[in-house]
């Protein structure tokens, strides 16, 4: 199953030219390309889908969705999973 993940930009770096950043997905950080989306800051949350950030959402949003995958079992499944193609 690969489903979009809310996580938190806490940074943002430029990698070969692309604009990517450290997302952190409640205490698991992954690399993610942010390239879709020019405008997200650090603080922003964002939804990451195979490694890529492709919308940004509210904190409570967020939270909300972090807090429902965790009880159903599948942030732990998605983030093993390799969502942003890092170890």
């Amino acid at each position: 199953m690969c489903l979009g993940v809310p996580g938190q930009v806490i940074e943002i770096y430029e990698q070969q030219g692309i604009r990517m950043g450290r997302v952190d997905f409640s205490g698991i950080v992954k690399d993610v390309c942010l390239a879709y989306l020019p405008d997200v800051a650090v603080g922003d949350y964002t939804i990451v889908h195979v490694g890529f950030a492709i919308t940004r959402l509210d904190e409570q949003s967020a939270r909300d969705t972090l807090a429902l995958f965790q009880d159903l079992g599948l942030l732990d499944e998605e983030l093993h999973d390799d969502v942003a193609g890092t170890a």
